[in-house]
């Protein structure tokens, strides 16, 4: 199965409730790779890649996230996979 790829943006109260840190141990988790970092607008940025099902799984999980945090939107915009990444990542901006 051919890997996909989708660009999260997530709003809502999403940052200072380790919405970061548990994304990535979400996605590594699930075996995905890609990033996700905090946005200077309060927002949470996210990019992953691998197989549909599991990218659907974290998308479900994206739009609850952590116990502390209160997720209002999750914008997806799907992209032509890269492969480029080898791991997922924390991102600082």
């Amino acid at each position: 199965m051919s890997d996909i790829r989708v660009h999260l943006i997530i709003s809502g109260r999403v940052q200072g409730v380790f919405f970061r840190h548990n994304t990535m141990k979400k996605a590594v988790e699930l075996g995905l790779k890609g990033w996700v970092m905090n946005l200077p607008d309060g927002n949470v940025e996210a990019v992953f890649e691998g197989i549909p099902q599991r990218i659907h799984e974290m998308i479900q999980w994206c739009h609850m996230g952590p116990p502390f945090a209160d997720v209002r939107n999750v914008e997806e915009e799907w992209e032509e996979p890269t492969g480029k990444f080898s791991s997922f990542d924390l991102r600082y901006k």
